[in-house]
């Protein structure tokens, strides 16, 4: 059964990876950047609810986490299935970066309207919102450094060390997730579980990578 399984999606690959590759990158861009413009076409129209700047930064930051873990998603998605989704990760990983972005303007512009004293007293008695702040920090030489320059000036090894700050990113997202619900219910505790799993998952891969010899113009996997 189970190799009844592999032929099916080794076909389904067979025939999405031809057209994958072919598919351009930038309606992918676009298309993960409309929820961001619908909800805050919302917020100024007021159909969030009574607290609408509440409602928007938390989906803008759950977002984050989503793309996160979806770019973290495409080697072990090519690993087990055969579809490669590895032309579109850099896409992912920069949308993921500019929806924290937002996040975190949302809460500094439009939420706290850059009053700092409040910012920094929330910033005292609030402990998620320095872990979100670290997970921001932590992405932004990410982010910088996604684009193929960086990967020639880096070299593979070096970029590749570097990018696996998204396991740290991406653990400090969910937990900050969390701690900003609150109550704690079973949806962000699910995230925190899934993006240690997930890690996890990527780390025992990544030492199987190391033990195979590489073409030294293989794309680097992070």
């Amino acid at each position: 059964m189970a190799t009844a399984a592999s032929m099916t999606m080794a076909s389904v690959a067979a025939i999405l990876n031809p057209r994958l590759r072919k598919f351009p990158t930038w309606p992918v861009y676009l298309s993960l950047l409309v929820p961001a413009g619908v909800y805050f076409y919302w917020a100024v129209t007021n159909q969030l609810g009574a607290d609408p700047l509440q409602v928007l930064e938390r989906q803008l930051g759950k977002w984050t986490l989503q793309l996160l873990i979806l770019t973290l998603l495409v080697t072990p998605l090519r690993k087990w299935t055969g579809i490669s989704l590895l032309k579109f990760r850099r896409a992912f990983g920069l949308v993921a970066f500019t929806y924290v972005c937002l996040h975190l303007l949302t809460w500094l512009v439009l939420d706290k309207q850059f009053f700092w004293d409040e910012i920094l007293r929330d910033l005292y008695k609030r402990p998620y919102i320095i872990i979100g702040m670290t997970a921001f920090v932590v992405l932004v030489p990410l982010a910088v450094t996604s684009n193929n320059f960086s990967i020639r000036r880096l070299g593979g090894a070096a970029w590749n060390k570097l990018h696996r700050l998204a396991y740290v990113a991406i653990i400090l997202g969910a937990v900050h997730y969390m701690m900003v619900v609150k109550a704690w219910p079973l949806e962000p505790i699910l995230y925190v579980i899934g993006c240690v799993a997930l890690v996890m998952v990527r780390f025992r891969w990544g030492r199987i990578v190391k033990s195979v010899p590489r073409h030294p113009k293989s794309v680097p996997d992070t």
